[in-house]
């Protein structure tokens, strides 16, 4: 049998189409960067880069794009085995404007459905997913069928290691949004680790204030709550009753959309590792103020040497 693999991920993937021009509007941008994208798959990527093997279960379409995804992962180290094309749908492609520091709008380009939706339960390999060390499921994969049933079968499959929820809420992939929390609570009755930040948690539990967030989530099964929060840091709480607030590094930031994804992918290389907690979230957050400082987000995952070297620093240069 093959060895369990470290971390597998599960949901969007797409092309990031990102301006080479920052604090310009796409109307005015002359040029682009192509770059893979989507969150659970620059979640592998950031874990790849960490040492780990890693796999990610998703779809595209069939298409250029779709060829360019496959190829991008295996450069990076991520097994491509369980990405699987839909006919008849296209890659998603998704843009964003540059406003540095806390400005960088998202346009989706995912009509008329996402190929990741399509992913089914019959299709998974649930005897790797369920001896994966750490398995790592998104909200946006449970706002559509059969990509719900499916990360649904995941989890349930799921009996040891660490089960990571991303609550990774995007109000604009629901039909009806208010439906949202129901099917969180759902997938929070299996997982072992939530992450989010203060929007995230409040879908997911109706609670924004952070120590309250966590311990809802704490309540709906977890043992471990990561509440992100921005320029405030993030709050871990753990069943055990231990916590650690982490301020963020100070950073001139470029781009933070990947910073989530390289904070994910960071998590899951510390908790493999058996760290503590504070110094789990210290080395995540370092790992996310990095990718904040760079213009893309997968090609930008750090590798460890430069985690460490922010860590040691207390501040990205």
């Amino acid at each position: 049998m093959t060895d369990p693999y470290d971390v597998i991920t599960m949901g969007r993937i797409g092309v990031d189409l990102y301006p080479l021009q920052a604090g310009v509007s796409l109307a005015e941008v002359s040029t682009f960067g192509k770059f893979l994208g989507g969150s659970a798959s620059n979640v592998a990527v950031a874990a790849a880069r960490l040492g780990r093997r890693v796999a990610v279960v998703t779809r595209t379409g069939e298409d250029p794009f779709g060829a360019y995804l496959h190829g991008a992962l295996r450069e990076f180290g991520v097994d491509d085995r369980w990405v699987s094309g839909v006919a008849g749908l296209p890659t998603p492609v998704t843009f964003c404007e540059v406003f540095p520091p806390d400005d960088f709008p998202l346009y989706f380009y995912r009509l008329p459905k996402a190929p990741d939706l399509e992913i089914h339960a019959d299709e998974l390999d649930l005897d790797a997913i369920a001896a994966a060390r750490i398995f790592w499921m998104t909200g946006t994969g449970l706002c559509a069928e059969p990509s719900r049933s499916a990360t649904l079968a995941a989890l349930a499959a799921r009996s040891g290691g660490s089960t990571v929820f991303d609550l990774d809420w995007r109000p604009m992939f629901w039909a009806d949004p208010a439906e949202a929390r129901a099917h969180y609570a759902a997938a929070l009755a299996h997982a072992t680790v939530a992450v989010g930040n203060l929007d995230e948690v409040e879908i997911a539990t109706g609670e924004r204030e952070p120590v309250a967030a966590a311990r809802a989530l704490l309540d709906a099964g977890v043992e471990l709550a990561v509440v992100k929060q921005g320029p405030e840091g993030v709050l871990a709480m753990n069943r055990a009753g231990e916590s650690a607030r982490v301020p963020p590094l100070p950073v001139k930031v470029l781009n933070g959309l990947g910073a989530g994804d390289a904070f994910g992918g960071a998590l899951c290389h510390g908790l493999l590792a058996g760290w503590e907690l504070e110094r789990v979230m210290r080395y995540a957050n370092a790992a996310g103020a990095i990718v904040a400082s760079r213009l893309e987000c997968s090609s930008a995952m750090p590798f460890p040497a430069e985690v460490a070297l922010a860590v040691d620093a207390g501040v990205v240069t």
